[in-house]
């Protein structure tokens, strides 16, 4: 049984960033504004400095520091010498940093929890994250790294491999849905009032356009303690520094909005903000600021006369200018709302607590197949050995887990043979002592058929099921391989259990029988649907669960499929492993990749056969991926095309990915519904319930 547990958080901000309803920036306001609709309101603390009073929301601490009056001595290590205390004291589970690596650093040294690291800039211009051992060493020591924007999350990967990215997720700062406001003929810009910023463009353009339509009006909200730039101008306003809640009361009123920033903007919320509430809003093609709205005006040169030229256009064209106003209110891409139950799920994932129930034995099992131990569990989430377990157990059934592989490999010396002779020892020591009604077993040729023999005599009334995931088919050269270790057992077996449909199969005791990979709710627990993933399409395979990366040289009809097809889709965003040089991924980084993606193909080696998947169906289905599969596979016995999708050919493929990409309504209701029907016919308990019934003879269907 799985108990949920509420998460206690400590969320700490830069000890610059002030937390206050004055003089809130970036950071402040994101905290704030993620914190009021999280779950987990009630357990998160924030720490920060400021001599406001005026918190930005509750569950603030603040951390007073003396050291901020004394030039030589560093604010740094008081902070965090004083953070230590607080979260030794409070007892925090997760702890979030922003924007500081060299807070994150520090802390880590000093106190052991799981972390969670937030960039809201460039991550190559902070103390801390410059270097690329740097940066290693903050992808080493936390659970997730969440940037603003793909432009910071690129950053931090310059020079880093790109698989890396699996740890890392991108969620944007983000409003709420505003209702219609009556508008003004305002021109505002919201800034510091800088070259960097391009305030300099806005005052060259704003000064014609005044001169030009005397009944419009420009605002500039801002400061700059060095400041050089001004604009004179009887209709031009400038209102110095204001509220965020003035800031976005001016944007409501304003008909454009102007952010034309030199700087590479880290994400740019003016923009977002100004978009959101209504805006004609004009930006530059800088840093992160063209993934703040799909309708802005994006200026092709950074010069004041290509300004003052979309401005004009704007003012000149109502039609055009209301238009643009009403798509950008509508069409808001980062809500509040989503993304904090996206941050909220990735703070489930950092930290999990389960409780084991004790279960009532009926049948003794042997469950022996290949754990993965040497790999150092790398394939847990693929492993149907696993889920077999998993599912005997919830039925009530006794298992004694046997990995043949690792086994061998630990005692292993000089003489493989010797090695292999333990092993049959140690089974037959192993099956006295536990004397099993039903020996199931997977995937091995490490079993001596005189062992079988054997454990046969001592208990005859003993059930034998053999089992096996890999593919069996005439067009595949590894099926050969395949047929020869199944063969192996398959006339000791009293059954035996093949994930292709049996007529592929020419048996004399006609003892096979289909079974569908399982998913496990403790595996597959991810609603994708409900998510919000960033890539389009999510495929990976390997040339071998054993091995962790790519053989050179070797290619299959998989590879020249896929090199077809991202040809044919070349607009979406697709994120395939084991593909084009690109190593393929396992454990958490399988997981972490496959739920950052909105659909994902099923492709298995060799021609489709009847029934025949790979085990990633469990993990694409059961996540709530829009899964697509070749309609000969005819998975139309099993799932309709209102749960699952079917291609005829590759072109059939790249159009329907390219539709569904488009659809996100539709996507969402076919992926829950395959979900909802793959774990209603097939999970782990009543895949193993099956497996059990035909082992002991009892009349089952696999699809009752």
């Amino acid at each position: 049984m799985l108990l949920k547990k509420k998460i206690k958080i400590a969320t700490i901000l830069p000890y610059k960033e002030n937390y206050s309803l004055e003089k809130a920036s970036a950071a402040s306001l994101w905290v704030s504004e993620f914190y009021k609709k999280s779950k987990y309101k009630k357990t998160n603390f924030i720490f920060g400095n400021t001599n406001s009073k005026r918190y930005l929301t509750k569950n603030y601490i603040n951390i007073n520091l003396a050291n901020l009056k004394f030039k030589f001595k560093s604010s740094t290590n008081e902070y965090v010498n004083k953070l230590t205390k607080e979260i030794i004291n409070r007892k925090f589970d997760l702890i979030e940093i922003h924007n500081r690596p060299l807070i994150l650093s520090q802390l880590i040294k000093k106190v052991d929890s799981r972390y969670i690291f937030y960039f809201h800039n460039d991550p190559l211009s902070m103390k801390g994250s410059k270097t690329i051992n740097e940066r290693l060493f903050i992808l080493n020591n936390v659970q997730k790294i969440i940037f603003v924007s793909e432009w910071t999350q690129n950053q931090f990967f310059s020079g880093l491999d790109e698989k890396l990215k699996t740890k890392t997720e991108v969620i944007y700062p983000s409003v709420n849905r505003q209702k219609e406001t009556k508008k003004f003929k305002y021109i505002t810009f919201a800034g510091k009032l800088n070259f960097s910023k391009g305030y300099d463009i806005f005052k060259d353009s704003i000064l014609k356009i005044l001169d030009e339509f005397d009944d419009w009006k420009a605002f500039s909200a801002g400061d700059e303690e060095r400041r050089k730039i001004y604009i004179k101008h009887k209709r031009h306003y400038e209102l110095g520094f204001l509220k965020h809640k003035k800031i976005l009361d001016l944007l409501n009123r304003s008909e454009i909005a102007i952010v034309p920033s030199r700087w590479e903007e880290p994400f740019g919320r003016t923009a977002l903000e100004a978009s959101s509430r209504g805006c004609a809003t004009i930006i530059s093609n800088r840093g992160g600021l063209i993934e703040t709205t799909d309708n802005a005006i994006i200026l092709k040169n950074l010069d004041s006369n290509t300004l003052y030229n979309e401005i004009k256009k704007l003012i000149n064209n109502p039609i055009k200018r209301k238009f643009i106003q009403k798509l950008s209110r509508k069409n808001i891409k980062h809500l509040i709302l989503e993304n904090t139950k996206f941050i909220d799920h990735i703070r489930e994932s950092c930290h999990k607590d389960f409780s084991v129930n004790i279960l009532k034995s009926k049948l003794k099992i042997i469950n022996l197949y290949n754990q993965g131990q040497k790999l150092n569990h790398r394939l847990f989430n693929i492993s149907v050995g696993k889920k077999f377990t998993n599912g005997f157990i919830r039925n009530n059934h006794d298992v004694l887990e046997i990995s043949d592989r690792d086994f061998i490999k630990t005692n292993r010396n000089f003489n493989l043979s010797s090695s292999r002779n333990t092993f049959q020892k140690y089974l037959i020591e192993t099956f006295k002592n536990y004397n099993p009604d039903i020996l199931f077993f997977g995937h091995t040729k490490n079993i001596d058929v005189e062992t079988i023999h054997e454990m046969k005599s001592i208990n005859k009334n003993l059930i034998i099921s053999h089992w096996n995931e890999d593919p069996i088919m005439p067009s595949l050269d590894y099926s050969k391989k395949n047929l020869e270790n199944i063969n192996l057992y398959s006339e000791l077996s009293d059954h035996n259990f093949i994930s292709t449909d049996p007529s592929i199969i020419r048996s004399k005791k006609n003892n096979f029988n289909f079974f569908f990979i399982p998913v496990d709710k403790n595996i597959e627990c991810y609603n994708v649907y409900d998510l919000n993933p960033k890539k389009d399409i999510f495929y990976a395979m390997s040339h071998g669960v054993n091995r962790a990366i790519l053989k050179d040289g070797i290619e299959d009809d998989r590879v020249y499929f896929l090199n077809k097809l991202v040809r044919k889709i070349n607009n979406i965003k697709y994120d395939f492993y084991g593909f084009s040089n690109k190593q393929p991924i396992w454990g958490p980084d399988f997981n972490n990749a496959l739920i950052n993606s909105k659909m994902g193909l099923n492709l298995s080696r060799g021609k489709p056969t009847k029934y025949y998947s790979s085990n990633r169906i469990a993990s694409i289905m059961g996540n709530g991926l829009l899964t697509y599969i070749d309609k000969k596979v005819q998975f139309n016995d099993f799932f309709n095309s209102n749960e699952i999708i079917f291609y005829n050919n590759i072109d059939d493929l790249a159009e329907k990915i390219t539709f569904y990409t488009k659809n996100d309504k539709l996507r969402k209701k076919i992926s829950k519904n395959g979900q909802k029907k793959y774990f209603k016919l097939f999970n782990e308990t009543k895949i193993s319930k099956y497996l059990i019934d035909v082992s002991i003879g009892k009349k089952t269907t696999l699809f009752k």
